[in-house]
């Protein structure tokens, strides 16, 4: 397999884990009793957080690996 399509559905399955992360963190939100912009702004940092950690991950492993 080609190894930029490697890193596509790499990258395509954390974003896709982010958005699915986000959606729950707004839901419980608002199951909580956030109103609706609090609960947007909740999965908007959980979803930010969620790429982050990726990202730092992916150094961390980019740095050990050769």
């Amino acid at each position: 397999m080609n190894r930029i399509a490697i890193v596509l559905l790499a990258a395509s399955l954390v974003v896709v884990l982010a958005i699915l992360t986000a959606a729950a963190a707004g839901t419980l939100a608002r199951l909580d009793g956030a109103t609706y912009p609090a609960a947007l702004m909740r999965a908007a940092t959980t979803f930010a957080a969620v790429l982050t950690l990726a990202a730092a991950v992916t150094a961390a492993l980019a740095r050990v690996l050769p």
